[in-house]
């Protein structure tokens, strides 16, 4: 038994390294998800409802008396 875990053992490294490319892959997709929500959220933000809110959100806040 002990020479089954051990051979099962010494397997792994071997298919660790198939796996090799998949980081670069996983990261670029990262990086493609984090642009769009990125892209997605500059146009709700500069649309001409949300601009007007966070306008009146600053003069509110700059014109309040303490």
């Amino acid at each position: 038994m002990y020479g089954k875990v051990r051979a099962r053992l010494g397997a792994l490294p071997g298919r660790m390294r198939r796996d090799a490319g998949m980081v670069t892959s996983e990261y670029a997709m990262g990086i493609i998800a984090a642009v769009a929500f990125a892209v997605l959220l500059y146009e709700v933000v500069t649309s001409g409802q949300v601009k007007t809110e966070l306008q009146n959100i600053v003069k509110r806040a700059l014109s309040a008396r303490t």
